[in-house]
């Protein structure tokens, strides 16, 4: 297995970027304050115990009560006789059990597996087997989704939430309208799961075992298309997400070298927590700071967003380019004083540079572009936050980073040429879970990670992407991989053949389009979207459809894609 926290670095690699960090920034991370993330927790929580650090929906979460409840449900966690090292699927948006989920996992000397809510059963039941998790964490609202996947996996306790379990009285009647009122919640049936109230009172009787844990320790499996298609546990361990913490630390004081620094910064959390950008920089981030994560459950609905943001002081705004625009066209938000916003960091997909100019016209502050995967925890790039330019690069290697850029045989290429993006530094993964060969295939003998996208460096340090290696379709910040798409079309009984491309999207950067050749004269585009629908999350789709006689082949029968994209 790789070592995480190893920063050795080959006397061949050069580092241009270093002279272009800020004077304050060093070339390189101190020593990690804390082994653990559960460390971390119990003494940011203990530092700035009366202060509140989540809010959603209108209730608020102090960190004392953040450490309390995720005591009490990792006690409980551990009472169902989960051990050190077992996996538990975390499943639900951004709602106040979301964090003390994680932490409770975390805390019991457990493994997080976090699952996109809107997963279907087919996929949903892929993460579960594959990680080998135990137990999950939902969302009521997604639970008939859980009884269809759960036959067949290793999942013995299921605990059930309720949108409104932390929201106090008020929860009561957030609860009523979501069942009754809005019909959010199908039928279900889990015999045996444990409400979630149910849990936390449960570890009230208990006590909390101490659990042996190091810096190498699996935290987190963190799942990816990677570049290859396979649905894959990118291994994070606790050293990985402590060094990018520390690493973004130092980043983000150059944010208030040109305006004073708030006395608590309040982050908006709009990105959804099982996704690594927002797990970072949102949770985990905020945690360090001792700051106030505004949770937005359903970020699409932009009018109850800009009533949240106009409600709340923001200081650092980690989006999407997608959801700035989203913002830039709603006239409320046009209108919000935007006075506290000292940092909006735009990631997941490339910023558009005339959306980033609007922004900054609107805001008043740019957006500072970065880039990472899962792989890398996430962040591995970031502009320069002190300074006003939008460069419509990636930037800068973060201190104790390297980045090269590669050919095919794993050489080193000058600056200005194009190749393989190359990333190593203690914020890379241990691996792929269980997968030593896809691990191989990612992984140079020296420890650089193969990101699969195809930039250049300049002589400054500063990365642009032009291209990707692979296949890989970019949805609004989520990797949509060709492979399982046209998987699940296959199976529809009248497709002889497809082949799913991204192509050009105003909206969401990307979308799927998808060719298709008919073995049965009928068949719709109607009935290949309801079938997609069936067995794909929503982002996965295709939204274009087009149907061929043949489709263009090598002379081996591989379909050619790029063909396709023309």
């Amino acid at each position: 297995m790789l070592d995480p926290t190893a920063t050795a670095s080959s006397p061949a690699v050069s580092k241009p970027w270093l002279k272009s960090y800020h004077a304050s920034v060093p070339a390189t991370i101190p020593p990690l304050d804390h082994g653990t993330i559960p460390d971390l927790f119990d003494a940011c929580c203990a530092r700035y115990a009366e202060s509140a650090a989540y809010s959603c929906m209108g209730s608020t979460l102090s960190f004392a009560a953040l450490a309390r409840d995720a005591g009490h449900l990792a006690a409980t966690l551990q009472s169902l006789g989960l051990e050190k090292g077992d996996r538990v699927g975390v499943m639900m948006p951004n709602v106040l059990q979301n964090p003390i989920t994680l932490f409770a996992v975390l805390k019991a000397g457990l493994v997080v597996v976090n699952i996109n809510p809107l997963y279907t059963a087919r996929e949903l039941r892929h993460q579960l087997s594959d990680s080998g998790a135990k137990a999950l964490v939902v969302l009521e609202n997604f639970a008939a989704t859980v009884e269809q996947a759960l036959p067949g996996t290793d999942v013995r306790h299921v605990i059930v939430t309720s949108l409104g379990d932390c929201l106090g009285l008020k929860g009561l009647l957030v609860n009523a309208v979501v069942r009754h009122v809005k019909k959010l919640v199908p039928r279900w049936s889990l015999p045996g799961h444990i409400p979630f109230k149910q849990a936390l009172s449960r570890g009230r009787g208990l006590t909390l075992k101490p659990v042996a844990l190091a810096s190498g320790d699996t935290a987190f499996l963190q799942y990816t298309g990677g570049t290859t298609g396979i649905s894959k546990g990118a291994i994070l361990t606790h050293g990985n997400l402590l060094a990018n913490m520390t690493q973004l630390g130092l980043w983000l004081d150059t944010a208030f070298v040109n305006r004073p620094r708030p006395q608590r910064i309040v982050f908006l959390c709009a990105l959804p927590l099982y996704h690594i950008f927002a797990l970072t920089v949102n949770a985990l981030m905020g945690l360090k700071l001792g700051g106030l994560n505004v949770l937005i459950p359903n970020p699409r609905d932009i009018p109850a967003l800009v009533k949240e943001i106009g409600q709340n002081r923001i200081t650092v705004f980690p989006g999407l380019n997608t959801l700035f625009n989203a913002l830039l066209n709603n006239p409320d938000f046009r209108t919000l004083d935007h006075s506290s916003l000292a940092l909006t960091f735009g990631g997941g997909m490339a910023v558009q540079r005339p959306v980033a100019e609007r922004w900054e016209a609107v805001t008043g502050c740019p957006i500072k572009e970065g880039y990472g995967l899962s792989e890398t925890s996430p962040v591995a790039t970031a502009n320069r936050l002190d300074l006003p330019d939008f460069t419509g690069t990636i930037g800068l290697p973060l201190p104790s980073t390297e980045v090269e850029i590669r050919d095919e045989e794993g050489r080193s290429l000058p600056p200005g040429e194009p190749g393989e993006i190359c990333i190593r530094g203690p914020q890379v993964m241990a691996g792929y879970w269980n997968m030593p060969a896809e691990t191989a295939r990612a992984m140079f003998a020296d420890g650089f990670f193969r990101t699969g996208d195809i930039g250049f460096m300049s002589p400054e340090g500063l990365t642009k992407i032009v291209d990707r290696k692979k296949d890989m379709i970019l949805v609004s910040g989520f990797n949509v991989f060709p492979n399982e798409i046209e998987e699940v079309v296959m199976t529809l009984d009248g497709v002889l053949e497809c082949a799913a491309i991204g192509v050009p999207d105003p909206h969401s950067g990307e979308a799927v389009k998808l060719f298709v050749v008919r073995r049965r004269p009928d068949l719709t585009e109607d009935e290949i979207k309801a079938h997609c629908a069936r067995h794909l999350t929503n982002y996965k789709r295709p939204r274009h459809i087009e149907f061929r006689e043949e489709l263009p082949k090598s002379n081996v029968g591989k379909i050619l894609r790029r063909q396709l994209r023309g």
